[in-house]
């Protein structure tokens, strides 16, 4: 974990995180899947998201954080001809709004430049 915070999550937030690492999750059972994200650290996350649902705090690193928006811009691509898939964009805007504001965009820029 890198650059851990603290944060708690809006009921919507751990909703819609649910439902991002679910499809994550389901997607890594396909044939299509290449191997990029790490099955224990998503089971970790799913965890640790799972017991702030009560709105307890929950910690996250940058790094999940940046696996979790990885994961919404694949949802976000694969999803781009269904009907739904403005719902799909607000719940990705709002995703990510919820958890990139607990780091700078110095903070950002650093982690994305490793």
């Amino acid at each position: 974990m890198i650059e851990p915070r603290t944060i708690v999550l809006e009921p919507m937030a751990v909703a819609s995180l649910q439902q991002l690492i679910g499809i994550m999750t389901d997607h890594m059972w396909t044939p299509a899947y290449d191997g990029r994200w790490d099955v224990e650290s998503i089971i970790d996350i799913e965890q640790r998201i799972a017991d702030g649902a009560d709105g307890e705090p929950v910690v996250l690193g940058i790094d999940e954080v940046a696996l979790l928006l990885e994961g919404m811009a694949f949802t976000e691509v694969m999803s781009e001809d269904f009907p739904w898939i403005d719902m799909v964009r607000w719940a990705s805007d709002f995703i990510a709004s919820e958890l990139r504001q607990h780091w700078t965009d110095e903070e950002w820029a650093r982690y994305v430049a490793r």
